[in-house]
């Protein structure tokens, strides 16, 4: 027979602590994606900084190119970096939520009683 018996709560000084870690991890992986997308674009485009930011942050988030692409290497470039975009997204997201299930789940605890 299953009974739900919670676990005890972990303190909130805790589980603030390793959501704030979880966030900060996740935001670096944002800007380590964004400065990687921004450099694809300058050196497959020659983009400006700018214009590499724009497309950079745009397929990240999921909202797809801004400028026209003009070579083979960059169209190539921009369909892999939209597929690592949506990847880091969803990882990034389960990442920076997981002390939030991981605090659901301890208290949805269930145990077989014997």
């Amino acid at each position: 027979m299953l009974e739900s018996t919670p676990l005890p709560p972990i303190p909130a000084r805790v589980f603030a602590k390793r959501l704030i870690r979880n966030t900060t991890i996740g935001l670096l992986i944002i800007a380590i994606s964004l400065s990687l997308g921004m450099w694809g674009y300058r050196h497959f485009e020659k983009m400006s900084w700018v214009d590499a930011y724009v497309n950079a942050a745009m397929i990240l988030s999921g909202m797809g190119p801004v400028s026209p692409l003009q070579t083979n290497e960059g169209k190539l470039f921009a369909g892999t970096y939209a597929l690592f975009s949506g990847i880091i997204f969803l990882v990034v997201i389960a990442f920076v939520f997981l002390p939030v299930i991981h605090r659901i789940f301890r208290q949805l605890h269930l145990e077989i009683k014997k």
